[in-house]
């Protein structure tokens, strides 16, 4: 007998879509990491199709090789073939979590990250007590488990505006409105990274867009979605919709990109449910990423220099973006609006960073080989910055290339620089 309930377990049509062309091994992160055919997709399918006619059970062997998945998506860009994986891998979380109980230590460890991350007042309360730890220079000195010590070496400087919302519920357009939106200012990044939604409400405002920030919007359900925490991510999903919707927005823009894709996937995720099926789908059809916006409505701005002499940067596609939403080309359009900006191209562009939400805590190994092949890859470009649209990219390449090594900004942070003609860069 299958493992798996009856709550939309993996697709056998989609299981039987793969023709095991291989094609997907060459862009996969996990299987050039580990080299294990059961860690790429294609071995990954295998297993589905096994657990789906009952052949294997979900023990500790088959769990593992679903849980070193990064879910970045890359395969779905590349196969030949058009197979969904990214529906395969996303109805086998929700099935693990349901029907396979983790060991102890795992367990607990996953029960503190969707207890506290998603909820902005409670990270911040924890981070209150590892302020002063911070401070006194103590981060990274004391010896920790390996996923502790992984989820502190990603910790950025923290300030006093990472403790509390800044941003005003309503900034005004400047000059005539055009668009009325709602920013997402979202869970980890209003917290880690509170000066990028800054500089985004200060880029929408100036492409016209009066801008709304609910307070009463967090966390969108991403990191809950992506591993498989379904009925939290649903909850926080509904939420999003309800605080929106009240918002009389004409677009929901979002700055990161796994909170984007998500919140596109808002129809798929509340399929079930019949009080918010309908309204799902019309919310993702408003979603934009605040890039993807600003090249769809356009926008005629003055922009100034970020650096005293002409820079060159690398932009680091974020896995969500590129494969989860396709989009590549509205971003680097951006970037080179602004005088004596040149973008340079890494090796591997395609190739995740290995933060994946919070992959590179429950995975650090893993993670740790992908953000150092990255970091390497980006400084060789020869840049003297990077540009990067994800919080968790941008954490995970700050982590890896280390304080001597290259600025990582988030291109509303270097937007809003040359609209105000401040100097990034020296």
């Amino acid at each position: 007998m299958t493992p798996f309930d009856d709550r939309h377990p993996p697709a056998q049509e989609v299981i039987d879509a793969c023709v095991h062309c291989g094609f997907c091994l060459a862009t996969c992160p996990s299987y050039r990491a580990i080299g294990l055919e059961t860690d790429s997709p294609r071995g990954r399918i295998y297993l589905m199709n096994a657990l789906n006619q009952g052949e294997i059970p979900l023990s500790e062997a088959t769990v593992s090789h679903f849980d070193s998945c990064l879910g970045c998506l890359a395969c779905v860009t590349t196969c030949p073939s058009g197979v969904r994986y990214d529906r395969l891998i996303g109805a086998m979380r929700p099935q693990i979590e349901r029907n396979y109980p983790r060991s102890g230590p795992m367990h607990w460890l996953r029960q503190l990250i969707f207890a506290v991350f998603p909820y902005p007042q409670r990270l911040r309360a924890l981070l209150a007590a590892v302020w002063p730890y911070q401070k006194l220079g103590l981060q990274g000195r004391l010896p920790l488990p390996a996923p502790l010590s992984a989820m502190e070496s990603l910790l950025p400087p923290l300030s006093a505006d990472s403790f509390g919302d800044r941003l005003p519920e309503i900034t005004p357009a400047v000059g005539p409105r055009r668009f009325r939106v709602g920013l997402l200012a979202g869970c980890v990044q209003r917290v880690f990274l509170p000066d990028v939604n800054a500089d985004t409400v200060t880029v929408l405002a100036a492409a016209g867009c009066e801008v709304v920030v609910p307070p009463q919007a967090g966390c969108c359900g991403a990191l809950s979605h992506h591993q498989g925490q379904e009925e939290q991510a649903q909850a926080l999903a509904r939420h999003t919709i309800d605080v929106f919707t009240a918002a009389g927005v004409d677009f929901v823009i979002t700055n990161a990109s796994g909170c984007g894709h998500t919140l596109k996937e808002y129809g798929h995720l509340l399929q079930d449910d019949p009080q918010y099926r309908d309204r799902a789908q019309a919310f993702a059809a408003r979603v934009r990423d605040v890039q993807e916006f600003l090249r769809e409505v356009g926008w005629a701005v003055n922009l100034h220099p970020i650096a005293p002499h002409p820079v060159a940067i690398a932009y680091q596609d974020a896995c969500h973006m590129l494969h989860g939403q396709k989009i590549s080309l509205q971003p680097r359009h951006l970037l080179r609006q602004i005088p004596g900006v040149a973008l340079r191209e890494p090796v591997d562009a395609a190739l995740c960073c290995g933060s994946a939400g919070i992959y590179n805590i429950l995975q650090p190994a893993v993670s740790q080989e992908l953000g150092q092949q990255k970091a390497q890859n980006l400084t060789a470009t020869g840049a003297q910055a990077i540009a990067s649209a994800n919080v968790g990219c941008i954490l995970q390449l700050r982590k890896h290339l280390g304080d001597e090594g290259l600025p990582v900004f988030h291109p509303m942070t270097l937007l809003a620089a040359s609209l105000q003609g401040k100097s990034l860069l020296p």
